[in-house]
């Protein structure tokens, strides 16, 4: 299954290794232009999957591919991602169904 939901690419302004100016809000403890997609590449899945807009995401899934994603989120979304993405994003990547790490009785704060 291909990801089709969302709209092609859109030309925009980039930093010299490439990445969307308009994800400047999204990483705001970081220079963007000394983020480099390969090196920080864990690092920029979770942000653009968390709040990236359409355009961002396929720029995400252009660069990296839908198996690269699938198996990080798969690895590290449950950790790395809020609960309500990363059961979004389990869904759209048909990855078995999102379990909390911690029952709920065992969780200190139940919200």
């Amino acid at each position: 299954m291909r990801f089709t939901m969302l709209p092609p690419a859109v030309e925009t302004e980039t930093t010299p290794a490439g990445i969307p100016y308009s994800l400047r809000p999204c990483f705001q403890e970081y220079t963007l232009e000394q983020l480099d997609p390969v090196q920080h590449a864990e690092l920029v899945m979770e942000r653009v999957l968390t709040f990236g807009n359409r355009p961002e995401l396929r720029w995400l899934f252009d660069l990296y591919g839908r198996r690269r994603i699938a198996d990080w989120v798969q690895r590290m979304g449950a950790r790395r991602l809020p609960w309500r993405r990363f059961n979004l994003w389990s869904v759209l990547l048909d990855l078995p169904p999102a379990q909390r790490l911690f029952p709920e009785e065992e969780r200190i704060w139940p919200y």
